[in-house]
């Protein structure tokens, strides 16, 4: 009976492995989606002061469902960061380019 009951207690439950490369994350401020009608792709972008030329550092693509459930988590968990934290201001129009403030000279 215990088998059995572990067994249930297991399904459902998805085993995922982040490797090392993986878990040291990727820096994006910029993000540039665009969609089609079978998918949604989401490339990520990082701008640095003095670069003429930014490369997209990381691309996911989703299913329009999976997109409407990322969508639904990021807003569940803005909520609840803003409701420990307070809320996160916006711009009405982000100023491009980005201020990075003034730059330094050696």
């Amino acid at each position: 009976m215990d088998e059995e009951k572990k067994n249930k207690n297991q399904k459902g439950k998805i085993n995922i492995e982040l490797d090392e490369a993986v878990a040291e994350g990727t820096y994006s401020n910029l993000a540039i989606i665009n969609h089609s009608v079978s998918e949604f792709v989401v490339d990520f972008v990082n701008i640095m002061p003095g670069r003429p030329k930014s490369k997209v550092k990381s691309r996911i693509i989703l299913t329009p469902q999976h997109a409407k459930r990322l969508l639904k988590a990021l807003g569940d968990n803005i909520n609840k960061f803003e409701q420990a934290h307070g809320e996160i201001r916006d711009y009405d129009k982000a100023p491009l380019p980005l201020n990075f403030g003034p730059t330094g000279q050696a």
